[in-house]
């Protein structure tokens, strides 16, 4: 049985970068701390933890994950991520935002760049334009994960999600960072189809998500 905590944490504009992953990093802290014994079931095992989140809340778990890496605990241990088309962008357009800039009812690029524009800080040192670490990860700012204890990945993209391309380009980067990730593709589907769950596909995607997690969960 599995113990799900889901997170609640500021959102912007009213609260900048990087007030959301500090929120979520801050929960994996108090977990791995004796006071959370008295609020998580006996059964829960911080030992084997995954991070899950779709679309902003997948760049979310993606960074909370990177940050978890970095850091050392006393029992728990993220092995593995679940990244459901998740939010990602850069300066330049990619052929996907171009394609389908009018497709997609849920995302557009006006949309996603006025999103970045609300979230990133509006003032500081240093670059704080879309290619920023957070939000281009697998750019050229991207952070070197080759050597971090990264968890196990699994990827979802759709057919029809101008977002795809950034979701690729995180894909082959996990690759080659030397990390075991995995691609799983919807060709036919928009941004958030499962929130549909009329959908077989949605119901296919919940499915390959609980397959990742009892293939992780069986090598520990």
């Amino acid at each position: 049985m599995a113990v799900v905590v889901s997170v609640n944490y500021r959102l912007a504009p009213e609260h900048r970068y990087p007030a959301q992953y500090d929120d979520g990093f801050d929960v994996l802290k108090f977990l791995d701390e004796e006071q959370s014994k008295g609020i998580l079931p006996g059964n829960a095992d911080v030992s084997r933890c995954f991070l899950a989140g779709d679309s902003a809340g997948a760049n979310l778990a993606h960074n909370v994950a990177k940050r978890a890496s970095e850091a050392s605990f006393r029992e728990l241990k993220v092995i593995g991520l679940v990244a459901i088309q998740p939010f990602f962008g850069g300066v330049n357009r990619t052929a996907s935002e171009t394609r389908l800039v009018k497709v997609d009812p849920l995302v557009s690029v006006d949309l996603t760049d006025w999103m970045w524009k609300a979230f990133l800080p509006a003032t500081g040192e240093g670059m704080v334009d879309r290619d920023h670490e957070v939000v281009n990860v697998s750019g050229p700012r991207a952070v070197d994960i080759s050597k971090l204890d990264f968890p196990a990945t699994m990827v979802v993209v759709a057919g029809f999600d101008p977002l795809q391309d950034w979701q690729r380009r995180y894909y082959e980067w996990l690759k080659r960072s030397g990390k075991e990730t995995y691609l799983l593709e919807y060709p036919n589907m928009i941004h958030a189809f499962y929130l549909f769950p009329q959908l077989p596909e949605s119901l296919q995607m919940i499915q390959q998500v609980k397959d990742f997690i009892l293939k992780q969960c069986s090598k520990c």
